[in-house]
């Protein structure tokens, strides 16, 4: 028997808060008195270990206790996490990992999860009620229903007309939104701020976007009514954040608690946010949220060096059966690999910021991605590619292909992908659906074994990036190599190009 299983330990309550070890931090806040003041959409991993736990550290200062949070999904999978949550009185089990040792703190920010599955009734009487002064999310990059090549609000996705069609019973997150402010434009209850928490650039003007497009096809006075009142503020979140498995719940029970959704991560957080709220906000400032007219140039630092980093490093690894970020980058090639990539062909195309090169951010980047006790799976990395690729790499791969830069590297990292949707590792194994459209990507992706050009002539992933001969005979040429040598050898080549 082991250690973990010799401990005696308290199932994750309210009730058992005071019993549980010394050495974990707990609420030292009566969360009887806390109130609500945020619907927060899409309560995963990231969210309770950045923005829920900011919340919970002001709350610990006695500030923000009417700015609890209240959990909603729109999706059948957030029915499974709002159960876990609910039956531990919506407490979470943070345990920070770092190369120095680990530390352990339960924070209580969040106060109820609301029911999902019922045509979003609970949520939009949630939001239209006036207490809700902020709605935020995190619904992952291809949750915003963006067009291809980037084209604006897919009014034409199924789910966007339902919602249309269907304006008091939407199925989408959006739509939701738009009912709730219906509701308060008619009651006179006011606008309220929507936070988007999610890594697209411009994620508040792209949230607007969304909202005021979706409103216009059903209410255009409505639509004009929430242009005008509500705000929609910019902001770029940062903190690695592991899926949960059998090893994180191992390790929360060694502390002696037994957390049905506990939360790693690792030892960095940053939040940067523009200051436009329309009907106030917590002192976010005081717990060391950055508040920034200039929140792009923090936005694109992070998202070209860290998330673009992340599919430099993911489909490579995933190929080579390398398990985790962490390893990806204790291994030879593919750590050069991902250094010759950023030095070369991403920090050029970033700015600095206040206090930070691109350069010193890029190597602050690497340290992150190495620490050992983050397990960060290439495969969570890799997932919806189709949505990453073209908001973390192909802007940067423009931007050099204007410049007249060296596009190797970039390439190399869009055959990769290509590579990897075809479903088989470089042993045999096989690749399991990571995709939404897993199965297309993938019958492209053995065409493009043979004509590599199919891959690229994908117009709503690549746009006119196919017509750019230079990218299309590089990216062509690297995916030929990969098929013919396999990725080890395939790196050994482009790292020997000095």
């Amino acid at each position: 028997m082991s250690a973990a299983q010799n401990i005696k330990r308290l199932p994750l309550s309210e009730a058992n808060l005071k019993a549980v070890a010394s050495c974990i931090s707990r609420p030292n806040y009566d969360r009887q008195q806390l109130r609500p003041g945020i619907v927060h959409i899409g309560v995963g991993n990231f969210h309770r270990a950045h923005q829920a736990w900011y919340l919970h550290q002001l709350m610990q200062m006695g500030l923000a206790l009417d700015w609890a949070i209240v959990g909603a999904g729109v999706r059948p999978f957030d029915a499974t996490m709002r159960q876990r949550l609910v039956a531990q009185d919506c407490l979470t089990t943070l345990i920070e990992l770092s190369a120095e040792g680990r530390s352990a703190e339960i924070i209580g920010s969040m106060i109820d999860y609301l029911p999902v599955g019922d045509e979003c009734a609970a949520l939009i009487q949630q939001m239209a009620d006036p207490a809700i002064r902020v709605v935020s999310l995190t619904v992952t990059e291809g949750g915003y229903y963006i067009g291809p090549n980037n084209s604006g609000f897919d009014t034409d996705h199924p789910d966007i007309q339902h919602d249309v069609a269907h304006p008091d019973t939407p199925h989408t997150a959006f739509g939701a939104i738009v009912a709730a402010l219906n509701i308060r434009r008619q009651t006179g209850d006011g606008p309220f701020t929507v936070l988007s928490c999610d890594n697209l650039r411009g994620n508040g003007t792209i949230t607007q976007q969304a909202i005021v497009s979706l409103a216009q096809q059903s209410n255009p006075d409505l639509a004009d009514w929430i242009a005008a009142q509500c705000s929609f503020p910019n902001s770029m979140v940062d903190c690695i954040v592991p899926a949960t498995g059998p090893n994180e719940l191992a390790l929360v029970q060694s502390y002696g608690v037994d957390d049905a959704a506990p939360v790693t991560h690792e030892n960095y957080r940053q939040w940067v946010i523009e200051d436009e709220f329309c009907v106030g906000r917590p002192e976010f400032e005081k717990v060391g949220v950055i508040m920034a007219a200039d929140v792009h140039r923090y936005e694109a630092m992070k998202i070209r060096i860290l998330n673009a980093g992340h599919q430099v490093l993911a489909n490579v690894g995933e190929l080579m059966s390398v398990e985790t970020i962490a390893q990806c980058m204790a291994h030879p090639l593919i750590s050069d690999f991902f250094r010759k990539v950023e030095h070369d062909e991403i920090v050029p195309y970033v700015s600095p910021v206040l206090g930070m090169k691109p350069t010193d951010y890029a190597t602050l980047i690497a340290s992150r991605f190495s620490n050992p006790e983050i397990r960060d799976t290439t495969r969570r990395v890799a997932f919806d590619g189709s949505s990453r690729h073209p908001e973390f790499i192909l802007p940067i791969l423009r931007d050099a292909l204007a410049a007249n830069g060296s596009i190797e590297g970039l390439a190399l990292v869009e055959a990769f992908w290509a590579r990897m949707c075809a479903g088989t590792r470089d042993d045999g194994s096989v690749i399991e659906s990571n995709d939404p459209d897993w199965q297309f990507l993938s019958d492209v992706a053995k065409a493009s074994q043979h004509s590599p050009m199919r891959w690229l002539q994908q117009r709503q992933i690549y746009g006119d990036l196919a017509d750019h001969p230079s990218f299309a005979a590089t990216f062509c040429r690297w995916l030929d190599t990969i098929w013919a040598f396999g990725c080890a050898k395939t790196i050994e080549i482009y790292l020997a190009d000095q």
